[in-house]
């Protein structure tokens, strides 16, 4: 794959190292002499075009024609508008990707103006702390699907809501799957007439509203006192 990345601050040229390294084909357009500084210690000097991000030009000797992603990082909210509109309608990118500043200029960051995945980090923010604090000891393990589903894991606490009834009688079809029980350090793949006990591990596939939903079954009853909670390592 092919990635165009205008922005070479720390953004750009962190995204730019993660690309290389999985093989990706990357050219990211800088043209401030501070950071050009940087990058060259940081990505392979034949993978930066030295120039203007918004200019036609540049993006031409970026061969934006073979780009199958493009994405702008500047830390200015109208370039990174000027160039997503410039790859979608001028170039016709098949993917743009823009970060979003200021989160009072969210709105801008559309699909008309070019854009397909605006990347506000403020609001990234805001709903993973809020998302923390709903799910209480649920840990989030990867996002599919844009963020819609979540790989959760859990320690099931004695008391919780779901122990005792068969899976099937949980009624968490619709929201989630349970992938698998860990119960003594042994795996196991849930069925319909699997019930869960005390300190089983849990894995799972779940919306956001599931998510929610497994949490209240998996929650640790309002009068006992558990254990704190190990931290993993990052």
């Amino acid at each position: 794959m092919y990635v165009i990345i205008v922005g070479g601050g720390n953004i750009g040229s962190y995204l730019a190292h993660l690309l290389l390294d999985a093989g990706h084909r990357v050219k990211i357009i800088e043209e401030r002499p501070e950071l050009l500084e940087k990058l060259k210690k940081e990505v392979p000097p034949d993978a930066v075009i030295v120039g203007d991000g918004s200019s036609p030009l540049t993006l031409e000797r970026a061969d934006i024609s073979r780009a199958n992603v493009l994405v702008a990082v500047t830390g200015a909210d109208d370039s990174n508008l000027v160039v997503t509109s410039l790859a979608r309608f001028e170039f016709n990118v098949p993917r743009v990707i823009a970060r979003i500043n200021n989160p009072k200029n969210a709105w801008l960051f559309t699909p008309e103006m070019g854009v397909d995945i605006a990347l506000n980090q403020a609001n990234i923010l805001a709903r993973l702390v809020m998302e923390e604090m709903s799910l209480g000891d649920m840990m989030t393990l990867l996002k599919i699907r844009r963020g819609n589903y979540s790989v959760v894991e859990e320690k099931i606490p004695p008391g919780a809501k779901a122990i005792g009834p068969m899976l099937k009688d949980l009624d968490l079809a619709e929201y989630c799957v349970i992938a698998a029980i860990i119960r003594d350090g042994k795996m196991t793949l849930p069925r319909g007439d699997s019930v869960f006990q005390a300190n089983d591990e849990i894995i799972a596939v779940a919306s956001v509203d599931g998510a929610y939903k497994l949490a209240e079954l998996l929650a640790r009853p309002a009068n006992s006192v558990g254990e704190p909670r190990k931290e993993g390592n990052d």
